[in-house]
């Protein structure tokens, strides 16, 4: 039994048009009332989903550490909003979204399904300072009294279901489901040809655990070995607790690093470039590669959960171990040194994306989801 109004809450607000937009007009094309909750949404965000049909609701949300007044005034305002506009399910990404919105439908009265399309900080990172592990204490602790209450518990790959359940996060382990990342439109992100000379990218939030010192150390010391090379970096600089500084950025630069700041759209940014690098710690499924390879790139990610379900190594690109900096130089070496690897890999690359992770079918894994989660709810 489908749903006649879902509303969708996120952490951040373009991400429902950047990355939840076909879903959502999927959702509308099958009828669905579609209502969009998240923080600080802007003018744009809000002229393109209501281009859409889909109504916007600010919800006051701090990314951001453990703040209880703020997190309470979440729940409260959250709760408030599902009583008034009464969906007939909430469907939440990400870890604050996840567990606010599953207490508060649970107030709401409403069914609820998680989407965890990444464990992240809470999983990935070790040790460090006192707050930072006070945090990921309260996420997990958090995260399992929340998933109780989800009717659905979708993960985007098999280990971080998993690691969730071994965790003690996820005691109905019946409750998971699994789907093929958020998927990928094949035709927004078309094949473009590749530039002759090699161009390395990477397109990221400027995060430690997401590998971007690997990346920029690793870049470093191929344009010092083979000045033909380009070595670029996309996205936001962040403020998380293992954000890369000023200073850091400013020092690659200087070392011929081209930090090009963030894009609304990458495509251009992919198009002038041959080679894909995400060299994270832990992902769900990985977005950005999934574009790459839409545009025909050969991708170098790291063998790590999320990561390695999107390389067939040898073929599409190449894993390598999380954290090593020698180990991604020498794959980066290799394929700056041959444009006829870079091609090949490139074209089974986007074979390998039509064939799993394109955004129709992975659409319909959720609806999927979606119509058991009701049926058994209702």
């Amino acid at each position: 039994m489908m749903p006649r109004h879902i509303a969708l809450f996120v952490s951040y607000a373009p991400s429902l048009l950047n990355f939840r937009g076909p879903l959502i007009r999927a959702m509308r094309d099958r009828g669905i009332t579609v209502s969009a909750l998240a923080p600080d949404f802007d003018e744009e965000t809000i002229a393109g989903l209501n281009a859409l049909g889909v109504a916007c609701h600010q919800i006051p949300l701090s990314r951001r550490g453990v703040n209880p007044t703020e997190d309470l005034k979440t729940l409260r305002h959250l709760t408030r909003v599902l009583r008034d506009i009464r969906p007939d399910l909430l469907l939440t990404y990400t870890i604050k979204p996840n567990i606010w919105g599953a207490f508060a439908a649970r107030r709401a009265k409403i069914p609820s399904i998680a989407n965890i399309t990444g464990l992240g900080y809470s999983f990935s990172a070790e040790g460090g300072s006192l707050a930072s592990r006070i945090i990921r204490f309260l996420g997990r602790k958090l995260y399992a009294k929340s998933v109780q209450i989800n009717a659905r518990v979708i993960f985007q790959n098999a280990d971080d279901r998993n690691d969730f359940i071994a965790a003690g996060c996820l005691r109905d382990a019946a409750k998971a489901r699994l789907v093929n990342g958020s998927g990928v439109d094949i035709v927004h992100y078309a094949r473009t040809a590749l530039p002759a000379a090699p161009v390395f990218l990477m397109i990221s939030r400027l995060l430690g655990d997401k590998g971007v010192r690997e990346y920029a150390e690793a870049s470093l010391k191929l344009m010092a070995a083979h000045p033909a090379v380009s070595c670029r970096l996309v996205g936001f600089m962040d403020d998380g607790l293992d954000a890369v500084t000023k200073d850091e950025v400013e020092r690659w630069v200087a070392g011929g690093l081209e930090y090009r700041g963030p894009r609304k759209d990458v495509r251009p940014e992919i198009a002038e470039s041959s080679v894909y690098v995400l060299p994270s710690y832990r992902e769900g499924t990985p977005r950005s590669v999934l574009e790459a390879m839409a545009m025909g790139r050969a991708v170098l990610t790291t063998d790590a959960p999320g990561c390695r379900e999107t390389v067939e190594d040898g073929v599409t690109g190449y894993l390598v171990k999380p954290k090593d900096v020698e180990s991604l130089f020498i794959r980066m070496e290799e394929l700056a040194q041959s444009a006829d690897l870079r091609r090949d890999m490139g074209e089974a690359g986007y074979d390998l994306v039509r064939r799993k992770f394109d955004v129709d079918a992975v659409n319909q894994q959720i609806f999927d989801h979606i119509n058991e989660a009701m049926e058994e709810t209702s």
